[in-house]
Order: structure tokens, then sequence, then C-alpha cells
């Protein structure tokens, strides 16, 4: 307890002398707030109000283009009615005296870094002992409470990180090394993470860290099942460590339908257990190759993107993390106070694009299509038909749409449509379209798949065998 009262008593971290050094840095040496700013420092890392104030000063005239120095510090700080707060004219002379090289400007800012990190390490420590404190004990409390607590721990990880110029040799350099090793990449060392799509993958080049990627359809046409393939293959291709966020679905039906796809036998059949001795040997080999996939489930009911963040995070530093996978984007929440849907779905996704720059992965979400398809002639989706908000295709890098025509048209129909046709196509059972209709960093196009519904397995057209995935 006397420990504790101690730890207490104790001012936070933090160093005055490096503060006032920066600052003193700043009015000596106007080219010393470029060292500065590349070093992400913030007002909000001083300790010192006074001295948070004159940086946030020189900072502004910075922004403007003028001159920073102690006559044009003052004057600025005078107009705002903070300089005899901060010590007046005297004090900015003591900072200019005292300093007589700005050359290690960006040294000091780091120790005013490493110390506000200490700081918000400390509130967040706080913040979270207080909520164990007044918490209850139930399971959903707690399950709150922790998550609560991974998101601050991320929020403070997060701080104060930026990344500089590389020049382009480097890139370069790194890309050679890769080609000379000879060996496979790992999902951590390749830059794009693959479908297992033959042509999708040709077309894409992969998904691309840091994309955000949109997989939508209307209901039942196969998203989940889409997408599922994608972690499958990216985990057993790559060995990429896959997160699965699923809010419509349990862990447990996802996991099902995988079991179906990698043992090829009815997903109906695996749910009622009706096996055959030679069904059952294939469903324990899938289970031996599912089993060891770096995949992991959340199917939390509620998802708030802080949730999100915080358990990617998590498995991040844990296990390595290189494709997110979330189904769906609709059903999650924000977890801030929108004045309507239209709003709290344009924050979901600008929160994803953010993740999947922030932790460097391609983040995969499905989100559902509007009516507005079914209700056109073609019945093939439209950007525009993109669900609850336009900002969706705006901050989404890839937006491929799945269609199939044997949903809009029976077989009956078909016949009588094309029985005049001289080259009469065969009706297109389990075809599917996969339309890629945004990709801003490449070309846009459709690419034909064939979908087993019963087995949940998306497989190239042409070339893949129907009974077993290639290569195996």
């Amino acid at each position: 307890m006397v420990a504790e009262t101690g730890l207490r008593d104790r001012l936070p971290p933090h160093d005055t002398d490096a503060e006032e050094a920066v600052i003193g840095s700043l009015l000596i040496d106007p080219e010393a707030v470029l060292e500065v700013l590349t070093s992400a420092l913030k007002a909000d890392d001083f300790f010192r109000e006074q001295n948070r104030w004159v940086y946030e000063t020189c900072l502004a005239l910075f922004d403007r283009g003028e001159t920073i120095n102690q006559i044009s510090v003052a004057h600025d700080l005078a107009r705002r009615g903070k300089l005899d707060d901060v010590g007046g004219p005297a004090y900015l002379s003591r900072l200019v005296t005292m300093l007589p090289t700005s050359i290690a400007a960006k040294h000091y800012a780091n120790i005013i870094q490493c110390d506000a990190i200490y700081r918000r390490l400390i509130g967040a420590a706080s913040h979270i002992v207080r909520k164990a404190h007044e918490s209850g004990a139930s399971s959903d409390e707690v399950t709150a409470v922790l998550s609560e607590a991974e998101a601050l721990i991320a929020s403070v990880r997060q701080t104060g990180t930026v990344r500089d110029f590389t020049h382009i040799k480097d890139l370069l350099g790194g890309y050679l090394d890769s080609i000379e090793a000879g060996a496979p990449l790992s999902a951590a060392q390749a830059r794009a993470i693959r479908t297992g799509f033959t042509d999708l993958d040709q077309l894409l080049g992969g998904l691309k860290r840091g994309d955000l990627v949109i997989v939508a359809a209307r209901p039942s046409l196969g998203k989940t099942s889409l997408v599922l393939n994608f972690a499958r293959n990216s985990a057993l291709g790559q060995n990429a460590t896959v997160a699965f966020f699923s809010i419509e679905m349990a862990a447990e039906q996802l996991v099902q339908r995988l079991l179906a796809t990698e043992s090829g036998i009815d997903s109906t059949r695996l749910t009622f257990g009706h096996h055959t001795d030679r069904e059952q040997r294939k469903v324990m080999q899938a289970m031996g190759v599912l089993g060891d996939l770096p995949v992991f489930f959340d199917d939390s009911a509620t998802l708030t993107m802080s949730d999100m963040r915080a358990k990617a995070k998590r498995l991040q530093l844990e296990r390595g993390l290189d494709l997110i996978v979330v189904d769906y984007l609709q059903l999650m929440s924000s977890g801030l106070r929108n004045e309507n849907r239209v709003q709290e779905v344009s924050a979901i996704s600008r929160s994803l694009k953010q993740l999947a720059r922030d932790l460097d992965v391609p983040v995969v979400a499905c989100s559902q299509l509007s009516r507005a398809s079914e209700t056109r002639a073609s019945n093939i989706p439209m950007l525009s038909d993109l669900r609850e908000s336009g900002s969706i295709e705006q901050d989404a890098d890839v937006v491929m749409f799945i269609y199939r025509e044997d949903r809009y048209v029976t077989r009956e129909q078909w016949e009588k449509d094309h029985s005049g046709d001289e080259k009469r196509r065969e009706y297109p059972a389990g075809i599917t379209q996969v339309i890629v209709a945004k990709h801003r960093n490449g070309p846009t196009g459709t690419i034909a798949m064939r979908f087993r519904d019963r087995i949940a397995r998306f497989e190239d057209l042409l070339t893949r065998p129907e009974s077993d995935w290639e290569g195996e």
C-alpha cells in the first residue's frame, strides 16, 4: 500500500528541459521545424501547458508560411492573449540564450514523445483499474471491460507512429532480395494476399495490403462462402494469418461450411452426421488440413469498430496478421452516436479503410446490396446498389459483385428463351460471375467461376477439377 501511495504522489513522466530545448531549437533555427515535424511530435505531447502554447504557435506560423523566431512567436502569442501566461518575451529570450545549437532537436522531440506515451499509458491503466473496480460480475460486463482495455492500449500504441520517406532503391533492393532467395514468400513477406482463384488474382494482382475490398451481393448468392474460400486459400497457400469477424453467423456454422468445402461432402449431411465410412475418412482428413490453418474466428454478435481494432491488433502482436475478413459491414456498429444509419455506415467504411492502412493488411468486408438490382431487366448489380451509403464505394479500393443468372431465370424459361438459337448456351447452373466493378489501382472486369452450393465451394471455371482442390 505504501508503494502504491508513493506512485500516486509522483508527477507523471515528463522532461521540461527537453520541451524547452525543442522550442529553443525552433526559435533559433527555422529549418528545425522540419526535423521536429517528421518525428510526429504533437502539441498534446507537451507536459507543461505554457510550452504547449508556444509549440502550437510555432506550428501555426509554419502552416501560414511565416518565419519562426523569437519576435514572430512573441507577436502571435500576444495576439492570442497568451504571451504573459508563458512568461513574456523574457521566457523566449531565455530559451534562445540557453540553447547554443538546434542539432539535437529531433532527439529532444523523441524524449517528449516517449514521456507522453508513458503518460497516456498510465491514464489508460488508471481507467482500466477504475472500470475493473466499478463493473459487475456478469460475463457481458467482463467482456466489455476487456474490449475497452484492449482498445485503450491499442490506441496508446498507435500514437506517435509515423513513416518517413523510403528511397526507391531500398524498395527495389528488398524486391530483388526476395526474388534471389528462391524460396516462396510467406504472407508476411509478400505484399499481396492471393485469393486462390487464378483469373481473379491475375485481374487484381491479389489482395493488396492497406486496401479495403468490398464483396457485395443480394442475400444467398454466396458472399460468405466466397470470403471463406479467400480465407482458406490464403491460409493454406501462403500460410497467411486470417482474422475472420462474423456478425451474422456463428463460428461453428462457418467451420462446418469450411469442412464441407474441404471434404466435398454435402453440408446438410455434415449437419446430421449421415456419413458413410468413406465420407468419414474424408471428413477426418479435411479436419486435419483445416486444423493446421492460421485462421481465427470471432463471432461477437455486437461488434464495434473499437472492438475489432483492439482484437485485430492483439492478434497481430501475438501471431502476426495478414488478412481481415468482416461478414458483414451493415451489421457492424460504429460505437458512436450518429444521426442516422447512413452516417454510421459511412463511419464504419472509413474506419475499415483506416484499419487496413494502420495494420498494413487487406480488409475484405461483405456488404448487402439494395433491391434496386432486382427491379432492372438485367438484374446485374451496379455500384449505386451498395446499400445505405455511397461512402462505401468511395472508401473501397476494390468492389466486387457476385451475380448468378440461374437465380433469376429458371431452366424452363431459359430453354424457352433460347430455343431458336443456333449456338445455344447451356443453362448456367452454378455459374457465378464475380464482377470487379471498381479497382482503384488496376483494371476492372468479370470473372466466371463455378459455385457448388451444397459444399459452399467456389472453383476456377475452366481448369479446376470438381472432385478435389487442385494439387491435393
